[in-house]
């Protein structure tokens, strides 16, 4: 097949690249040029889209023996993922910019690019794997538990899922960096990248002040009392403890926790752990990386962290909705995050958390 290696400079990606040489493919690489300005993203190791990204990229390449080009994504990866940053937090919820840019770039915008040059698909890093059934090809959680990343890839729809290729998903990350080494890659060693990679101080709170603006606001209690004042209500999130500006403490010394934020009155509402619980949830834009689902409930697990445990559930499509019913409590769930449904390994699908329930 003719296909283009996403290669961020890690890694992850120069190993996936290689592999498919070595499997007879047609490869090109292609480094995602995110910023018009990359000073103002993160430098150094712990990014994933920096100067240095870019080098180590092309110097894989070279090593793999494959043309390299560096795609310039600035525009689209500030309208689909950056706004979407900010719009989404000053709506008082909590995004994922990492599934957007999955969903929104490296998937949609590239795979779009290069089915218009005539590529048959995508290689990524990532670690998950692919199946091919009779009703298409699903989406599976890598063997590496630790590395999986199935949860980011539960953005992707049917079509995209065909035309993407996980080389790794079948490898532990320790393997991987002794296969770069014996490969003769640089990037062997190289930490894994962290963080959002365009809030280069790695302070979100701080970043979405300078661009937002910061107006006062009151931090009140479940009975509406106020126990502080805080700088903007979209720097908070749900479930927070530290970092609230409370001026009066519980009578017993507990801590609070961020329960609720107002947008509109620009106002956080704090309480007791407990009232974190959540036992059902409904997610918007649902997406499904398979068949679609039947009618009625069904048994699966749902996650709803990148790194968190998949929690038993009983799960639906009600026609708008996808719902999800815990079969255990989860505390502090912040709408604006991915519910991933899973059944075994295999992906079902995703939504963006709009509504939960005690």
């Amino acid at each position: 097949m003719k296909l283009i290696a996403a290669m961020s400079g890690g890694v992850d990606s120069a190993v996936a690249a290689a592999r498919a040489v070595e499997e007879g493919h047609d490869v090109i690489g292609v480094h995602l040029a995110l910023s018009s300005n990359p000073q103002k993203y993160r430098s150094g190791a712990r990014g994933c889209c920096t100067i240095e990204d870019s080098h180590d990229a092309r110097r894989a390449a070279d090593v793999i023996g494959i043309p390299f080009y560096i795609w310039d994504m600035a525009d689209e990866f500030h309208a689909g993922v950056v706004e979407n940053f900010m719009s989404e937090y000053k709506a008082g919820r909590t995004p994922n910019p990492c599934l957007r840019c999955n969903e929104k770039i490296k998937f949609a915008a590239v795979l779009d690019r290069a089915k218009a040059m005539g590529f048959d698909g995508v290689i990524t890093g990532h670690y998950a794997r692919t199946r091919d059934t009779e009703a298409g090809k699903t989406l599976h959680r890598a063997v590496d538990p630790l590395k999986d990343q199935s949860y980011v890839l539960a953005v992707l729809n049917r079509e995209q899922i065909s035309g993407a290729l996980f080389p790794l998903g079948d490898t532990e990350k320790v393997d991987i960096r002794l296969e770069a080494e014996r490969r003769g890659l640089a990037v062997a060693q190289k930490p894994d990248s962290h963080d959002i990679c365009f809030v280069p101080s790695g302070d979100n709170a701080g970043w979405l002040r300078e661009r937002m603006g910061s107006e006062d606001g009151p931090i009140v209690d479940q009975d509406g009392k106020q126990i502080g004042t805080h700088k903007g209500a979209y720097t908070y999130t749900i479930g927070q403890r530290k970092g609230l500006g409370i001026t009066i403490p519980t009578s017993d010394g507990s801590p609070r926790f961020v329960l609720k934020i107002e947008p509109v009155s620009n106002t956080v509402v704090v309480g007791a752990r407990e009232e974190l619980a959540v036992t059902s949830m409904k997610g918007e834009r649902a997406i499904w990386c398979g068949p679609n689902i039947a009618p009625g409930d069904h048994r699966g697990y749902v996650q709803v962290r990148a790194h968190g445990a998949a929690l038993a559930c009983t799960y639906r499509f009600d026609g708008t909705h996808l719902v999800a019913d815990l079969d255990q409590p989860l505390l502090g769930l912040a709408t604006g995050q991915a519910m991933v449904i899973y059944e075994g390994d295999r992906v079902v699908g995703s939504a963006t958390i709009c509504e939960t329930a005690a």
